[in-house]
């Protein structure tokens, strides 16, 4: 299996004009499944990146094939994700009750990279049926035997979905893990309806966290493989028939244990059960503004 390719056009516009913009700061050859989980915290571990001089996409090249980067999200376990449902349901709640001002009318929502079906499991109590997808064994595993929820097992890009059937698709923290970008957004605009709707959500490379932060900038890790702008999201969406309808900057909530993990900082405390058990219960909302929420019209085929 080939696992790593030379990119020569930009995979959000197909510009042609690359040029380098950051060295690797780790040994991608040596990429293993749990360097990839949604909750590792390998921060400023980054791809050779090159940057696309038409539209400012910032992208790993070499970039690994999508048939490697599959085999090894199939093999993801990530216990401590579903440990901070509580957290991460505040956040899937505030992308509902905006999605559903936009579409009253509940349908199927597509859930893209679903994980255990946090997200999934709130549409299901507010009256959409849900459907989605998720690499992991292991998630789709957790999914159903703990939530009731079929998921179906693979990768968005190449799933066998019918067409102009879902009103609302979800991309919560997925775009920047995918090296086909253009492929999956054209995806998600067959499935939905006319004037279905697509939330996507992903980091801002040009955010004042990102800038502040600089080389310890939380989304610059293994498991990300593109960094988009204001400039080049609006293009990956243009070429794939969306229309951005509303532009927010997505707010995180977690708890305190897990921040203080993502450092290992307090480290004596953490390791206490009482204490730990006490943070876990306390939620920290971070309003940091460096990932883009957008809300997006069908209003083409791609």
């Amino acid at each position: 299996m080939r696992e790593f390719e030379n990119l020569i056009a930009c995979p959000a516009c197909a510009g042609t004009s690359l040029q380098s913009y950051r060295k690797r700061t780790f040994d991608f050859s040596k990429l293993a499944s749990d360097q990839i989980k949604i909750t590792d915290s390998q921060y400023g571990k980054i791809w050779d990146l090159s940057r696309c001089e038409d539209c400012g996409h910032i992208f790993a090249n070499p970039c690994p094939t999508a048939e490697f980067i599959d085999s090894l999200y199939s093999q993801v376990e990530d216990p401590l994700y579903d440990d901070e449902a509580a957290g991460r349901s505040k956040n899937f709640e505030r992308v509902l009750r905006r999605l559903e001002k936009m579409r009253p009318e509940k349908g199927v929502l597509f859930d893209v990279g679903a994980a255990t079906g946090i997200l999934l499991r709130l549409v299901r109590s507010r009256g959409w049926e849900p459907d989605g997808v998720e690499a992991s064994s292991w998630a789709v595993r957790v999914a159903r035997e703990k939530y009731g929820l079929s998921l179906r097992e693979g990768f968005f890009e190449t799933a066998l979905l019918p067409q102009a059937t879902y009103g609302a698709v979800t991309m919560v923290d997925f775009i920047e893990h995918t090296p086909k970008p253009f492929e999956a957004l054209s995806v998600a605009n067959r499935i939905l309806t006319p004037g279905g709707i697509l939330c996507l959500v992903t980091p801002d490379i040009q955010s004042s966290a990102a800038r502040i932060t600089g080389k310890e900038w939380w989304h610059l890790r293994p498991a990300h493989l593109a960094y988009f702008s204001r400039g080049s999201l609006r293009t990956l969406l243009d070429r794939t028939g969306f229309r951005i309808l509303q532009r927010k900057k997505y707010s995180w909530t977690f708890s305190a244990h897990y921040l203080l993990t993502r450092r290992n900082w307090f480290h004596f405390l953490l390791k206490r059960p009482f204490f730990a058990s006490i943070l876990k219960k306390f939620p920290v909302k971070l309003p940091l503004g460096d990932s883009f929420e957008i809300y997006a019209g069908k209003v083409r085929e791609a």
